[in-house]
């Protein structure tokens, strides 16, 4: 069996809210959309390239959600991004901080909790 890894994260925007999906993941962001397979295009799914990982935003009533789920995306320069998310009106959260690895949280406009992290040194070296 080969290494499994991801292929995709999926996640909830309202009904209506292309405009603003492609603000912030393409235009904030800088994610390249890419057309949803066209057996599900009638879905209302935005698709977007993450690396050699996919994006997928489907249309859904929002529901509040308080819990920890989040994804992670990797970055190369952390500071810039978080100049972007301020300049744009988004709240930037520091966290508990990881040797190795600088990161934030922020939410998309929907309330997807996502971390952003630049991976500098192995975290492990750090441990006790």
């Amino acid at each position: 069996m080969t290494r499994p890894r991801v292929q995709h994260v999926s996640i909830p925007r309202p009904p209506g809210s292309d405009e603003a999906t492609r603000a912030f993941y393409g235009a904030l962001l800088g994610l390249e959309e890419i057309p949803p397979p066209s057996a599900i295009a009638h879905l209302d799914v935005l698709w977007y390239r993450l690396g050699d990982v996919e994006l997928h935003l489907f249309a859904e009533e929002p529901h509040p959600d308080h819990s920890g789920r989040h994804f992670c995306i990797e970055i190369d320069d952390l500071e810039a991004l978080r100049a972007r998310l301020n300049a744009a009106g988004y709240t930037v959260e520091d966290t508990i901080a990881i040797p190795g690895r600088p990161r934030f949280f922020c939410c998309d406009p929907f309330g997807n909790r996502i971390e952003f992290t630049t991976i500098v040194d192995d975290y492990l070296k750090y441990q006790e």
